[in-house]
């Protein structure tokens, strides 16, 4: 199991945080989040991402500043592949047709570039 999939709701929150900003100290990544915990808990969970090989840091004067050592793209494309994986035995039509019965969902303008990727998929023979 990839280190990505085993991410707590709090280490992924932190973990997109820190994306969007690019790199952040704890103090940064707790204003940032919704209800944070106290600073100990954050730089607890920064750690604890550094010890599964997602951040790293670097001094910055008194605090470490935390930044991914994994792309995000790299990231998403994981995590995606677990979630149709593990729910829906690998099947990523699986998981489309679940993402587009879910109601207001999905724009017309997402519904076209949609069609348009099926059908260079279907012109690529897959």
């Amino acid at each position: 199991m990839s280190k990505l999939e085993i991410l707590s709701r709090r280490e992924r929150e932190i973990m997109d945080i820190v994306y969007g900003l690019g790199q952040a100290a704890a103090s940064e990544v707790r204003r940032h989040m919704a209800d944070p915990p106290s600073d100990s808990a954050v730089r607890t969970t920064l750690g604890i991402l550094e010890s599964k090989g997602l951040l790293e840091h670097r001094p910055d004067g008194k605090r470490y500043v935390y930044r991914p050592t994994v792309p995000r793209g790299k990231a998403r494309q994981r995590a995606l592949e677990h979630v149709v994986s593990t729910f829906f035995d690998g099947s990523a039509a699986g998981a489309v047709l679940a993402l587009l019965e879910r109601p207001g969902d999905v724009s017309d303008d997402d519904l076209n570039r949609m069609a348009a990727l099926i059908d260079r998929a279907r012109g690529e023979g897959r």
